[in-house]
């Protein structure tokens, strides 16, 4: 157990970073962030910030020593460096775990290897015809890079021949996986925590709206049916045990027309669908990857009420002609009693680019959704 008073190594400076470090220093730990960029929103709320690429093993191996825990809070971030400090000090998760699922070509391969539910693949090697392979799986089908996508980055939709001319083009001489386009009925998450003792806690599901790729809205308790939770709940489970996570694990899951569950991606931190948790859970996503990966007691996951979590995007600050003019209308979020507002303290907005998220609680889902699209349409 690596009590409070010890300093945690987060490898990652983003907004992930700074609402961990956050919920660290509440349980009075120190914060070490580790980030080849300075000025970052994890490093400007930390005790300290090491600004090196994560290639540097030397700047690494110094960083590790510094530390008493290391753990990370995205996973695009070379796995091959960590080795090394895995044998310097405790990593959560295991850099295995990084390995598999930040290569969606791994990620699509364990989950069939250890027959788990999911969308129909093809792997494409970077020498290999891709038209043809997509061909072979079928229209309409994803074309996703194998490495380091997010946010709908590094995929591409092919409906027709146009879209497939397209991702041969934008594609050529990558490895990429094929996925059959599944005509879902909703996007699911559940988030689990898994602590160094073996102990386990299962957050409630969240049903989730996608709008261009990115998460638009995310609805806590989730509008489904009680056997189906069950379910989801069940897998997202399943696959942390089998993965050996010490820390969180993120399952984005479709449900589809027929009821079937279909895990998409999984992401071995805390994740965008789960920021709910800040103000609608006894304990945070945050605060549980904390006590996980320190081997504290996990925390109560119970609802407080009934939330629906909105991203803010660069998209809310007033543009003109492609050049930010003005401020966002913050006052249509602050002006709501039951609303909560969430700034993540980047420096400079972009179309597009996630900038903060709003939380809204209600006696209902529903209730808390129409809210929701209210404040976001004011915003």
């Amino acid at each position: 157990m690596i009590l409070p008073g010890k300093t945690i190594g987060v490898l990652g400076g983003g907004q992930l970073g700074r609402m961990f470090a956050h919920a660290a220093e509440r349980l009075g730990y120190r914060v070490h962030i580790y980030e080849p960029e300075a000025n970052g929103p994890a490093g400007e709320v930390s005790a300290l910030e090491t600004n090196r690429p994560y290639t540097d093993v030397d700047a690494l191996t110094t960083f590790a020593r510094s530390v008493d825990v290391v753990t990370y809070e995205f996973e695009n971030i070379p796995a091959e460096p960590l080795w090394k400090i895995e044998n310097l000090v405790p990593l959560h998760p295991l850099s295995s775990v990084l390995e598999i699922c930040q290569n969606r070509m791994r990620e699509k391969t364990w989950l069939r290897k250890n027959g788990f539910p999911h969308v129909a693949f093809a792997e494409v090697e970077a020498a290999d015809d891709l038209a043809s392979a997509i061909r072979r799986i079928g229209l309409p089908c994803v074309v996703k890079t194998a490495d380091f996508g997010y946010d709908g980055k590094g995929q591409i939709k092919v409906s027709d021949d146009a879209s497939l001319a397209k991702a041969v083009a934008s594609f050529a001489k990558q490895r990429c996986v094929i996925e059959k386009f599944i005509d879902f009925k909703c996007e699911l998450s559940v988030l689990v925590a898994r602590s160094s003792t073996g102990e386990v806690k299962v957050f409630p599901v969240a049903e989730n709206i996608h709008t261009k790729h990115i998460l638009d809205f995310s609805i806590v308790p989730a509008r489904l049916s009680e056997a189906v939770r069950v379910d989801a709940e069940k897998l997202a489970l399943a696959i942390v045990e089998k993965l050996n996570v010490v820390g969180l694990l993120a399952i984005e899951m479709f449900l589809t027309d027929r009821g079937e569950i279909l895990v998409n991606e999984l992401a071995p931190r805390p994740h965008n669908s789960g920021h709910w948790t800040l103000d609608a859970c006894v304990t945070s996503q945050f605060e549980q990857h904390v006590r996980a990966v320190c081997g504290l007691p996990l925390g109560d996951v119970s609802v407080v009420a009934p939330v629906v979590m909105v991203n803010i995007l660069g998209d809310a600050w007033k543009w003109s002609d492609g050049k930010l003019v003005g401020e966002a209308n913050w006052s249509a979020i602050l002006s709501e009693p039951r609303a909560k507002l969430h700034l993540y303290g980047k420096k400079e907005p972009r179309i597009g680019r996630k900038m903060g998220h709003f939380t809204v609680t209600a006696p209902t889902a529903d209730a808390a959704l129409e809210a929701a699209r209210v404040i976001k349409a004011r915003l």
